[in-house]
C-alpha cells in the first residue's frame, strides 16, 4: 500500500468519517417479485470532512502537542504512521515532488500541501487552516 493510501485510509476510514447507514427498506412479503419497486440508485458517498476527522482523532488520543495542521511529520504521527525520512521520501515520489528528497522544510511543507490537495481530489473537504 502506498503511503498516501495509508494516510487517506486512516482519515476516510475513521469512524467519525463514516456517514450514518441508510435505513433499509423492504418490499411487503406479499408483493410478487415482478411488481416490486426497482432498487434505488446507491447514494454517492458524502465528502469526508478532513478537519473534523483529524480533530476527532486528536481528541481521542489526547495529544494536542502535535502540529498536524502544518506538519507532515505530525500529521503522520497523529495517524499512527511511520513518519521517517524514508517514508516521506516515498510519499514525495508518489505525489510527484521534484526537489531534493532530503527532509528539508521545503519538502515537508510541499508534502503537507500535496497531501491535502490529494485528499480533496479523493472526496475530502479540507478546511483552509489545513491548506496553508
Amino acid at each position: 500500500m502506498s503511503i498516501f493510501s495509508a494516510i487517506k485510509n486512516a482519515i476516510f476510514g475513521h469512524k467519525s468519517a463514516q456517514p450514518a447507514a441508510p435505513a433499509a427498506t423492504t418490499a411487503p412479503a406479499t408483493a410478487p417479485a415482478a411488481t416490486a419497486a426497482p432498487a434505488a440508485a446507491p447514494t454517492p458517498q458524502q465528502p469526508v470532512d478532513v478537519g473534523a476527522v483529524l480533530t476527532q482523532i486528536e481528541a481521542e488520543k489526547g495529544n494536542p502537542a502535535l502540529n498536524y495542521k502544518t506538519s507532515i511529520v505530525d500529521l503522520m504521527k497523529l495517524l499512527d504512521l511511520d513518519s521517517s525520512l524514508s517514508n516521506r521520501e516515498q510519499l514525495a515520489t508518489e505525489l510527484g515532488y521534484t526537489g531534493a528528497k532530503d527532509g528539508s522544510a521545503e519538502m515537508n511543507i510541499w508534502l503537507h500541501q500535496a497531501v491535502m490537495t490529494e485528499l480533496e481530489k479523493n472526496g475530502g473537504t479540507v478546511p483552509a487552516d489545513l491548506k496553508h
